[in-house]
């Protein structure tokens, strides 16, 4: 008889509660959890589709271990005799420095992703850690770090509650949003309308979230920063300026009028495509609404200028008195967030605490641009990176020059890839460690509810016992941590209560602690759980601000509402001052450049990239039920340029740009404006050696393969994935 079970999907931020059909130990179907209490029953058709991509054949059962130069099925213990027989000699013999570290995207969506990687770069000692935060969202932790102390400070929109919404460079309709978890993105939108809010969308594309709009602006690609920094300089310089309570937690307000002195409406206009008259009066509606939020994200950060656009969008948030204030944006307080300190100075963030080997790029939040990886395993020399670890990461298909990064890899001694499939990247690893299905692993988002739009919390236990012959993905990482630092052979729950016992250690002797004074080992005891990571998952609800524990979860399993989001400054702030530092020094080094690009000749012709409902970066595209249909890679063309270029609707372009090029099917619409084509991102999957058998039949094109790495955000290190000129040739 068929049964149901409840599971928190995993497949994009919006982290929607489902509700599985199973039959046996396969999953049949998937409908929403109407009673979840984040979701209530909204689905998308990526967590329609969580059957199939469950039972994805070409997903790996077993390890495959390098023999002979072949990959080949091996035994857990192989795989893990293989790593312990490597790693460890090579990191005696040539140093920490020649380890190096990738996360990829899907790290963050499950459990072992959020609890082991930092253990295992600390196991290893090294300072190469490369994720796709530089390939993403960089820009908004390093300006949340400089304006508040702290890079994971993120405040996000108050979507249910404000009577203005200023989106930028965002298409949360398709993408289900980005450092704002709000399940039912679109139905959120729609309510904002109907009780009488404005919705304004600034996006070169008419997308679907541009349809939902009072109005949409087409700027030119890259101007978002601009067009902010005109926004805030008209607020400024009209009076319009109005913090409120949260002057009294800001520094800089008057220096801020200086350094945005030049940006004027008029100056701005002609870099934005955007009139003087539309600039000026966005920032006057802003001003006068009863709550606003500004919302900024992919076309915002994956620029050339993508720290300072997310700079400003905090900025017109501080200066409208909307930050920290409900309608407005405000900062998640999530379960297993520490529990709340008193307001003070901290220790402050700072960028560049050391450099890459070979460029020199700076570091940020302790990661080095993924944009590096592959001149740092080619150049030779001390520190040259002999040894990788990729853990769910595809840089090969996400990042720039994924051809260079390919002929790098084939270079490496030794690379251990922790991915369900053999895919571009993990296709030249020595050892491959395959995780189980999602159904197969338990769910809590340690990442994503630190950027929910309302506080909750949910945990789903596994909805199908773990297959025979498959290993626990949370068991995989520690007994990889184990067979890199020496201790291979250890059991896997030693890396838990190893930091069970230095984390309560510390909670004991903290003044601010719930354990404050309690003797650590009888803490330890109390702990509830089946496994090590549901242990430590109830030990960081006990240290969290709500007095919870996994026996709270357990027992509500539609999740426990926490409420709407509240005021948490001063609480929140970590910077040196104590005080939101409005402009701090690494910014106002950058702006002199920027008012120098307002002189810039802007290029004919510039790509963007392109979302998609049924598909999520590179991860999707192996699955039947969510390829076809819109989700295609087509080159979108305007009309006017197609007609230009003789390209006709069907032909096939080739598109060029710094890094090489490609060739791709066109798609005239006026869904984009003239000047500007769009390509999606995560396609490409032409290579020999996977096991993608969907998505190998229809590869698409690697539009990353159009960047050679060159081009990023100095202040974050972040790939410019949109706004970079590129030229197009008809092909017969």
């Amino acid at each position: 008889m068929p049964r149901t079970a409840l599971r928190i999907c995993p497949l994009c931020e919006a982290t929607c509660g489902l509700t599985l059909t199973i039959e046996g130990v396969t999953v049949t179907g998937a409908r929403g959890d109407r009673d979840d209490v984040f979701s209530r029953g909204f689905i998308c058709p990526k967590g329609a589709a969580f059957g199939q991509i469950d039972a994805d054949p070409d997903r790996l059962r077993n390890p495959l271990v390098r023999r002979a130069g072949r990959l080949r099925e091996a035994t857990w213990e192989e795989a893990f005799d293989t790593v312990a027989a490597a790693v460890p000699d090579l990191v005696r013999e040539y140093g920490p420095r020649s380890v190096g570290v990738v996360l990829g995207n899907p790290n963050v969506h499950t459990m072992a992703g959020a609890l082991y990687p930092p253990l295992l770069v600390k196991s290893l000692g090294t300072r190469n850690l490369f994720t796709a935060s530089t390939l993403d969202q960089m820009p908004k932790h390093v300006s949340s770090g400089l304006l508040f102390g702290d890079p994971l400070a993120i405040p996000v929109p108050d979507l249910d509650r404000t009577d203005f919404l200023l989106l930028l460079g965002a298409n949360p309709v398709e993408s289900n949003g980005s450092l704002c978890t709000a399940p039912d993105f679109p139905g959120r939108l729609k309510a904002l309308r109907a009780r009488g809010g404005t919705l304004v969308v600034v996006d070169p594309r008419r997308t679907r979230t541009a349809a939902l709009a009072d109005r949409h602006l087409a700027p030119r690609p890259g101007s978002d920063v601009f067009l902010l920094a005109a926004l805030a300089h008209t607020l400024i310089a009209e009076k319009r300026a109005a913090p409120g309570t949260l002057e009294e937690h800001v520094e800089g307000l008057r220096e801020l009028g200086a350094a945005l002195g030049s940006f004027t409406p008029e100056a701005v206009a002609p870099a934005c495509d955007l009139t003087a008259d539309e600039i000026r009066g966005l920032a006057r509606e802003l001003a006068a609404a009863p709550t606003a939020a500004v919302y900024g994200r992919i076309g915002s950060c994956t620029v050339e200028h993508g720290t300072l656009a997310s700079w400003l969008v905090d900025v017109l948030n501080i200066l409208t008195g909307n930050l920290d204030r409900p309608g407005g944006a405000l900062f998640p307080l999530s379960a297993t967030d520490r529990a709340p300190r008193p307001a003070g100075p901290g220790k402050g963030f700072a960028v560049g605490r050391w450099h890459s080997r070979v460029s020199g790029h700076p570091e940020a939040k302790s990661e080095l641009p993924i944009t590096a990886l592959a001149e740092e395993i080619e150049t030779p020399g001390e520190g040259r990176i002999r040894t990788l670890i990729a853990i769910a990461a595809n840089p090969v298909l996400s990042a720039p020059d994924g051809d260079r990064l390919d002929r790098a890899l084939a270079g490496l001694d030794f690379m251990v890839s922790v991915d369900p499939y053999l895919n571009e990247t993990s296709r030249h690893a020595h050892v491959v460690l395959p995780p189980p299905p999602p159904a197969q692993s338990a769910h809590f988002d340690f990442a994503f509810n630190a950027f929910a739009m309302r506080n909750q919390a949910r945990y789903s236990r596994p909805a199908i016992p773990l297959e025979e012959g498959r290993m626990d993905e949370c068991e995989i990482h520690a007994r990889l941590i184990l067979a890199v630092s020496g201790l291979h052979g250890a059991p896997p729950g030693a890396v838990d209560e190893r930091v069970i016992d230095d984390t309560l250690a510390r909670a004991v002797t903290d003044a601010h602690s719930p354990l404050h004074g309690a003797d650590p080992a009888a803490q330890a005891r109390r702990l509830a759980g089946r496994t090590g990571p549901e242990r430590r998952l109830d030990m960081m609800l006990r240290l969290g601000p709500y007095e919870l524990g996994l026996e709270d979860l357990l027992k509500t399993p539609h999740g426990i509402d926490l409420g709407p989001l509240r005021p948490r400054l001063p609480e929140v702030l970590r910077t040196r001052s104590g005080r939101i530092e409005l402009l701090p020094d690494p910014i106002a080094a950058e702006l002199p450049g920027l008012r120098a690009a307002l002189a810039d000749r802007p290029a004919a012709l510039v790509l963007v990239g392109r979302r998609h409902l049924r598909s999520n970066n590179s991860w999707l595209h192996n699955v039947p039920a969510l390829t076809g249909g819109s989700n295609r890679c087509t080159l979108h063309v305007h009309p006017q340029d197609a007609a230009r270029l003789g390209l006709t609707d069907g032909g096939r372009a080739r598109v060029a740009a710094d890094g090489g090029s490609v060739e791709v099917p066109v798609e005239v619409t006026d869904a984009v404006r003239a000047g500007v084509v769009s390509l999606p991102h995560g396609w490409g999957h032409d290579r020999a050696g996977t096991r993608l058998g969907v998505a190998s039949a229809a590869p698409g094109a690697n539009v990353n393969q159009l960047l050679d790495g060159t081009r990023i955000d100095r202040l974050s290190g972040t790939a410019v994935l949109n706004a970079f000129p590129v030229e197009l040739t008809p092909l017969p």
